[in-house]
């Protein structure tokens, strides 16, 4: 059915209809329900392109991700977009997923804006300093963070208490008597990474205790580096008693390789992990000690609810949401022995 069937059933001009549909004030409360009721009985659905010429919007949100495992090969990525990808659609907004070799490349998001293919972004994976961000700024496009940098006032943003969690699991290795701990860590330049680190070491300093440069493996992001790190570990001497891993798969590559050296994972060694461990790690039967965070799935839902904050409120803005960590409790710590 086209838009100027609909006007002719109501006797009333295509423009109206057309002005009703889209909620202009200047027609009256009275004439839109009509106009919205006789669509819905008659099943008219608005011409999705046209709507966007009009509307001089596209009803898209773009997310730039590189191909890399730790993004697209991670389960908690392929939770937070369905998340996200359902709470827009619930919106009448699209999500666009654009893959990256870097993504970090401006020229994704000067295309995306400026090809007309989305209203706003989602920037994941942010740095301390984030060129995208600042890009992001300068230009006044639309987007909300996922994650923080630096400097992170202006802008609108939903992100995890970082250094709370890597304080959580210190102090639950502490009160099993471990004072002498290794640290696994994706690269510092990521800001997630930053924060957890500088609450590791915050929270050892609490307690009088240090962890040095060479107790500390770097550059860990996914099952194989994880693994590698496990050398590493294992020429430390003395030898860590216990070790904290900052992301998810790469705890899992540390975990297998303990294991594999021979080590029981909780007994001879206490391992804890930031976030929830996937399930097709083949760590059959051993539940893992992890500073978990709200699900993804919500955590995708809450970004699709800032998006539309952005787009539709900017003057009350900018939006902030911090969620907290909670520390699950496995069979990968145990008491110092």
């Amino acid at each position: 059915m086209s838009i100027k069937q609909l006007a002719s059933a109501l006797g009333l001009s295509t423009s109206t209809v057309s002005r009703a549909l889209n909620g202009y004030t200047d027609v009256n409360e009275q004439t839109r329900e009509r106009v919205q009721a006789m669509a819905a009985a008659m099943g008219y659905r608005p011409d999705a392109g046209a709507r966007r010429l009009v509307r001089g919007k596209t009803d898209a949100v773009g997310i730039v991700y590189s191909a890399a495992v730790e993004n697209l090969g991670n389960p908690q990525f392929l939770d937070m977009a369905d998340g996200l990808g359902e709470r827009l659609q619930s919106k009448q907004l699209d999500l666009l997923l654009a893959v990256a070799k870097n993504e970090t490349d401006l020229t994704f998001y000067e295309r995306l804006f400026h090809g007309g293919r989305v209203d706003a972004v989602v920037v994941p994976n942010t740095r301390v300093h984030d060129p995208r961000v600042d890009y992001l700024r300068e230009k006044g496009y639309p987007f909300v963070g996922y994650g923080r940098t630096h400097a992170c006032d202006d802008y609108s943003w939903v992100d995890f208490d970082n250094d709370m969690g890597s304080r959580l699991a210190v102090e639950h290795l502490l009160e099993l008597g471990h004072t002498r701990f290794a640290y696994v860590h994706a690269p510092l330049e990521l800001n997630f990474a930053f924060q957890r680190h500088r609450g590791y070491m915050a929270a050892l300093k609490a307690r009088n205790l240090d962890c040095p440069a060479h107790y500390r493996v770097g550059d860990v992001q996914d099952r194989r580096s994880g693994l590698q790190a496990v050398q590493a570990l294992l020429a430390m001497s003395p030898r860590p008693t216990a070790v904290l891993v900052d992301n998810n798969l790469g705890g899992v590559g540390v975990i297998r390789g303990l294991m594999d050296a021979g080590l029981r994972v909780g007994q001879d060694i206490s391992v804890v992990v930031h976030g929830d461990i996937p399930q097709d790690t083949l760590l059959t039967g051993m539940p893992v000690t992890t500073v978990t965070q709200p699900t993804p799935h919500t955590t995708g839902e809450a970004l699709a609810d800032m998006v539309f904050q952005v787009l539709h409120a900017p003057e009350d803005g900018p939006y902030h949401l911090l969620r907290q960590p909670g520390l699950q409790l496995g069979t990968t710590t145990g008491p110092v022995r």
